[in-house]
């Protein structure tokens, strides 16, 4: 039984539903069966960690307005 990402055509509500065989989703706010069914995207801990440290960097590469070696994490 997968789940899938749906927005809602009648009152735009984005949601996930899992859809069994032989069953239609319906919107959870206005049980509407008038979807579109969005691409999902998933994501991993691996990937959530390899972007939070991409996103920090070493001394230097973080932004600070004072330059390299001015970083406020030393």
């Amino acid at each position: 039984m997968p789940i899938y990402e749906y927005a809602c055509h009648g009152c735009g509500q984005e949601f996930e539903a899992l859809v069994r065989t032989g069953t239609v989703p319906e919107c959870p706010t206005c049980r509407s069966t008038e979807l579109e069914k969005r691409l999902s995207v998933f994501a991993t801990a691996e990937a959530t960690a390899e972007a939070e440290s991409a996103a920090v960097g070493g001394c230097g590469s973080c932004g600070h307005p004072g330059g390299p070696g001015a970083c406020g994490w030393n």
